[in-house]
């Protein structure tokens, strides 16, 4: 597959507001397309958690498309270990497309750009889905199965500096 076209755009407490208000108004203050079904996770744009400036969340936009096609980011700092973690969130009409797997290559890229985290981890459903694939691609590999207060299990990927 072709290089995929994407920018990874930050998120500030003014476009959460936006969100809040209605996706019309993230719309103007980004000057591109929101998509349907976007966001999945509204919580994850609540105006009152600050972004860390260092490990900040993204939206990620398709400029040859004029659109915003999903966002992610980092959980937050690195642990004591090193590890940090990622998450991301593709709008539907988007799927399958290699959004997702470039803007976890880019995300991947920053967090090694970084001289304190040793691995990347990030989390799915335990079960065999197109994320795995995703991080698949990204060069994860596939930890362990872990339990999560709110589905029950997930299963773990990680990635260290030494790949």
């Amino acid at each position: 597959m072709s290089s995929v076209d994407i920018e990874l755009f930050k998120v500030q407490k003014a476009h959460k507001v936006a969100i809040q208000i209605g996706k019309s108004h993230l719309q103007a203050l980004l000057n591109t397309s929101i998509p349907e079904g976007w966001p999945q996770f509204p919580e994850a744009f609540d105006p009152s958690n600050e972004e860390s400036t260092a490990w900040p969340s993204y939206f990620i936009l398709c400029p040859s498309e004029h659109a915003l096609v999903g966002n992610g980011g980092f959980a937050g700092p690195p642990s004591e270990t090193g590890e940090v973690e990622i998450g991301y969130e593709i709008a539907p009409q988007f799927e399958n497309r290699g959004f997702a797997t470039a803007a976890v290559k880019e995300m991947l890229k920053y967090a090694f750009s970084q001289p304190e985290v040793q691995a990347v981890v990030a989390h799915t459903l335990a079960e065999e889905n197109a994320s795995n694939a995703v991080l698949r691609k990204a060069g994860l590999s596939f930890v362990a199965e872990v339990p999560n207060p709110e589905v029950g299990s997930v299963w773990r990927w990680r990635i260290s500096r030494n790949v």
